[in-house]
C-alpha cells in the first residue's frame, strides 16, 4: 500500500480522539472501513472472540494508540501501539524525533524462514544415522513441500534440513526442518511440515519418535536495524556520553542488561499486540538470542560516534502479515492499514525500529531527569479518571447494603 503519508504531526496529542481519527482520515492513511471500526471504539464482538478463544466471557480492551515522527528506511509510518503503559507511545514516538534528523531508521530482515525440529531418542550410532538421513535430504524435504502445496505455489516451501547429536550415549538426535514461510508467521506451517517428514526420518534412524514441533529461536529469520542521533538532539554531548556509557554498563551486567531488554521490547511488543502478532513468540526467541554467547546481553547498544550516537539492534523476529488473528481481528486490519507495510520483512523491520526507540528514550531520560519525572507525570493522568464499577457491580453493591 503505497501513500503519500507523513508521520511528523505536530501537536496531535492536543486532539481529542475523535479529532486524531479525522486527521489521519483525511490524510488517507487507511481506508474507510478501517476509520469506521476506530470510530466506533475498535474492539471485538463478543460472537467473534468466542470463535477465537474459549471459555469466552467478554473482551478485554488495551489502548490503541499510533506511535508518530518514525522514518524507516526512508519512508514515513504510522506505527499503532497496544500497551498499557504510560509513557511508551510518548517516549518512542519522541526518540523518533531525534532520529528523524539524521536520516531515521534503517533495516533489513532475513528470509522468512522459520525452523521446526523432530526429535529422536535411543537412536542407535545417532552420527551415523544422521549421515544416513541427509543422505535422502532432498527426497525428505519434497515430502515436506508435498505437505503445504499452496505456500510452495505461492514460493515458499522446504529449504534445507540439517541434523544435530544432542546426547551421542542416550541416542538423542534432532533435525531441523527450515521453512521459507512468505509473509506468514508460519508456525502452522512449519509444523505441518515437521509432522509430514517424521515418519519417514524415523524409518531411517529408528529408536524411539519425540516431539515434532517448531522453535521460537529463529536464527534463519533474523532482523537488523540501526539509526544515528546527533548530541544537540538527545540533549547535549553530556547526555549522549551518558547514554553510551549506560548502553555499556547493559553490556557488562546481566542484571542491567534484562532491563535495558525490558526497554527494547516495550515498544516492540506494543506494535506486535497491536497487530495481532504472538508476542509471547517473539519475547522468548529475542531472550534466548540474548543468552546465546553464554551470557545474556542487550539486544541493542548504543556507541559515541563524532558528534552524537550509533545504534545497533539485532534479534529473531517471526511476525505476519497474513494468517491468524491478522485475517480475523478487524481491529488488527485496521492498524495493519494504518502502518502501509507490505511484507512481513517490512514490518520485522519497523518493529524492531520502534524498540530502538524505545530504548533510546529509556537511556536518555536514565542519562538525564531520571526516569520518574515524565513517566510519572503521566502515570497521574490514569488518577485523575474516575473509578466507577460495571453496572452490574453497582447494583449488587446497592442492593447488599
Amino acid at each position: 500500500m503505497k501513500r503519500s503519508i507523513t508521520s511528523r504531526l505536530a501537536g496531535f496529542y492536543k486532539r481529542p480522539p475523535e479529532g486524531r481519527l479525522v486527521l489521519l482520515r483525511e490524510m488517507g492513511a487507511a481506508s474507510v472501513e478501517a476509520f469506521e471500526h476506530l470510530a466506533r471504539g475498535g474492539g471485538l464482538p463478543v460472537a467473534l472472540a468466542d470463535r477465537m478463544s474459549e471459555n469466552v466471557l467478554a473482551t478485554h480492551a488495551l489502548p490503541l494508540s499510533v506511535g508518530l515522527n518514525f522514518l524507516v528506511n526512508g519512508r514515513d509510518v504510522l506505527v499503532p501501539m497496544a500497551v498499557e503503559e504510560p509513557s511508551v507511545v510518548a517516549a518512542a514516538s519522541n526518540a523518533a524525533k531525534m532520529v528523524r534528523g539524521a536520516g531515521g531508521f534503517k533495516g533489513e530482515a532475513d528470509a522468512p524462514v522459520m525452523t521446526a525440529q523432530i526429535q529422536l531418542d535411543d537412536v542407535p550410532d545417532p552420527a551415523s544415522a544422521a549421515a544416513r538421513v541427509l543422505e535422502h535430504r532432498e527426497r525428505i524435504l519434497a515430502l515436506g513441500d508435498a505437505s503445504i502445496p499452496r505456500m510452495v505455489s505461492r514460493g515458499g516451501g522446504c529449504r534445507d534440513l540439517e541434523a544435530r547429536v544432542l546426547d551421542d550415549a542416550l541416542g538423542v538426535l534432532v533435525f531441523h526442518v527450515h521453512v521459507d514461510v512468505g509473509d506468514c508467521m508460519g508456525a502452522n506451517t512449519v509444523d505441518t511440515v515437521a509432522e509430514a517428514i517424521a515418519p519417514a526420518i524415523h524409518a531411517i534412524t529408528g529408536g524411539t519418535m519425540g516431539l515434532r514441533i517448531l522453535t521460537n529461536l529463529t536464527l534463519r529469520r533474523r532482523v537488523r536495524v540501526s539509526a544515528e542521533v546527533r548530541d544537540e538532539e538527545v540533549g547535549g554531548a553530556e547526555i549522549a556520553q551518558g547514554i553510551a556509557r549506560a548502553s555499556r554498563f547493559a553490556e557488562l551486567d546481566v542484571f542491567r542488561a534484562v532491563t535495558h531488554n525490558k526497554g527494547f521490547m516495550n515498544g516492540l511488543d506494543a506494535v506486535a499486540v497491536a497487530l495481532g502478532q504472538d508476542f509471547r513468540a517473539i519475547e522468548a526467541g529475542a531472550h534466548a538470542f540474548a543468552s546465546m554467547s553464554g551470557k545474556y546481553r542487550p539486544l541493542s547498544t548504543w556507541k559515541r560516534a563524532p558528534g552524537g550516537l550509533v545504534g545497533e539492534a539485532e534479534l529473531p523476529l517471526a511476525v505476519g502479515t497474513v494468517g491468524g488473528s491478522v485475517n480475523a481481528h478487524p481491529g488488527v486490519r485496521a492498524a495493519l492499514e494504518l502502518l502501509g507495510v507490505e511484507s512481513a520483512a517490512e514490518l520485522s523491520v519497523v518493529m524492531a525500529s520502534v524498540g530502538l526507540a524505545s530504548n533510546l528514550a529509556a537511556l536518555r531520560a536514565l542519562a538525564g531527569e531520571g526516569i520518574q519525572r515524565g513517566h510519572m507525570r503521566l502515570h497521574e493522568r490514569k488518577r485523575e479518571l474516575p473509578s466507577v464499577p460495571p453496572a452490574a457491580m453497582t447494583a449488587a453493591r446497592e442492593e447488599a447494603t
